[in-house]
């Protein structure tokens, strides 16, 4: 795998129809801030450039973006716990953001990543694996209201990407932050565990 740098194809949406839906034009850039600014994403926000501040809690973004999205437990708000690889997953991840009534997505990840940030939070994937397992088997999992058992399979989701497959994205991610480009066929990617 090689980092894809999914901005451009978040640009290219605004002011656009938005792939995804009938009618409507994408009316915000989301490769910018999220409202409530990065110092304040959920901690569960997997490293790249997408994340999410102070959504709703309607349950709207698995409806949208089931492959990228998952539901903390406290508040049901918003986390994206798998960032874009294709511009399919842009398009997914950009209807979230625009059903999202408090519109608390951010793009801007990959100006506040640094390596050693992406380190940090993989050093402490344990938490976030104990929160899953703890979500994605508890009650939610059997509950009668079908948006619960779907945030329940979002912690799931959110393990399985965990142990399988985020790693080397973060590697191929933090090559992309430390040179500014992706990785070329054959290059040494950063090591997550330093």
């Amino acid at each position: 795998m090689t980092y894809w740098d999914p901005i451009p194809s978040v640009r290219v949406l605004v002011g656009a129809p938005h792939p995804l839906w009938q009618d409507g034009l994408v009316r915000h850039d989301w490769s910018g801030p999220a409202p409530d600014g990065w110092e304040n994403r959920d901690w569960r926000n997997v490293p790249g450039p997408f994340y999410t501040a102070g959504t709703d809690n309607c349950f709207t973004g698995r409806q949208c973006a089931p492959e990228h999205v998952a539901y903390e437990d406290e508040y049901c708000t918003e986390f994206v716990y798998r960032q874009p690889v294709e511009v399919a997953g842009v398009h997914e991840l950009t209807c979230a953001g625009e059903c999202d009534p408090f519109g608390a997505y951010g793009g801007d990840g990959d100006r506040h990543w640094t390596p050693e940030l992406v380190r940090d939070w993989w050093s402490e994937r344990r938490r976030a694996r104990e929160w899953a397992i703890r979500v994605g088997w508890g009650e939610w999992a059997t509950s009668e209201r079908e948006q619960f058992r779907d945030a329940a399979a979002g912690a799931r989701a959110y393990l399985a990407h965990l142990d399988r497959g985020l790693g080397e994205y973060l590697r191929d991610s933090m090559f992309w932050l430390f040179e500014g480009r992706p990785a070329a066929p054959g290059e040494l990617l950063p090591e997550l565990d330093a």
